[in-house]
């Protein structure tokens, strides 16, 4: 019989044994124990889908053309530190045509003015289609010509329809607010708006826009629908223009 007093003659093989135990019951457990997704603190769950424009050295080349015409003739390139996030609608029916026109890099001719003030296309960060999908078309902390005076310091999110035949929808205002969210978590913005509001910002420290001609008026998203964001992001204390 083996001894198992003090010598320790048989007392490596008895550990053994419960070492490879002990080793079961832990996995075990761990298998067993529910699983939890990991947040880190203040940042939304959240799902985008990268589908990236045609943002290559002509296009990055004609922003800052246009960066340096209407806010910074010293501009260096076409970076921004992002402070204000801008709703907009589309207009357009669906996302694919949404995204095939924001793809093309110049601006379209048949826009007069649009295309006066700079060959650049128009552009978004960002596109939430009717079912509430989010796309991000761009960097985030490039610019994105969306509105007037405003390019340099803020993002831009499109909302795939309008306010008549094609009305927003509730998923994509649950999305914009969760997006809000998720961009508040990573920059320090400041100021929510709809584009419609854009030029009650022309007397604030954001506003930049050296051709005092070049102007226009939008009507999106609209009231309704930045009232309905809002509501979902009233813990964030985010600014709106002023009235």
């Amino acid at each position: 019989m083996p001894r198992t007093g003090s010598d320790g003659c048989a007392m490596p093989k008895i550990f053994k044994v419960m070492r490879v135990v002990l080793s079961g019951i832990v996995l075990f457990c761990a298998l067993m124990a529910p699983v939890f997704p990991v947040q880190q603190p203040g940042h939304e769950a959240i799902k985008i889908v990268d589908k990236p424009i045609d943002f290559g050295s002509e296009r990055q080349k004609l922003t800052l053309e246009y960066r340096r015409t209407h806010q910074d003739p010293e501009a260096q390139d076409i970076t921004i530190h992002p402070q204000l996030i801008i709703l907009h609608y589309t207009v357009t029916p669906t996302f694919t045509a949404t995204w095939n026109y924001f793809n093309q890099v110049h601006a379209e001719g048949a826009r007069e003015q649009l295309a006066a003030a700079g060959d650049v296309n128009v552009s978004a960060h960002f596109v939430v289609d009717r079912d509430g999908t989010i796309y991000r078309l761009l960097p985030e902390t490039w610019m994105a010509r969306h509105c007037i005076g405003l390019n340099h310091v803020a993002i831009g999110v499109e909302n795939v329809g309008d306010n008549d035949k094609l009305k927003l929808t509730p998923e994509q205002v649950a999305a914009d607010a969760a997006l809000v969210r998720y961009l508040a978590a990573k920059y320090p913005i400041t100021v929510l708006l709809g584009h419609h509001e854009y030029r009650r910002m022309e007397q604030t420290k954001y506003f930049l826009e050296r051709d005092p001609k070049y102007w226009n008026t939008k009507s999106d998203p609209g009231d309704e629908f930045m009232t309905a964001v809002r509501a979902k992001v009233a813990d964030l204390h985010l600014g709106a223009p002023p009235q």
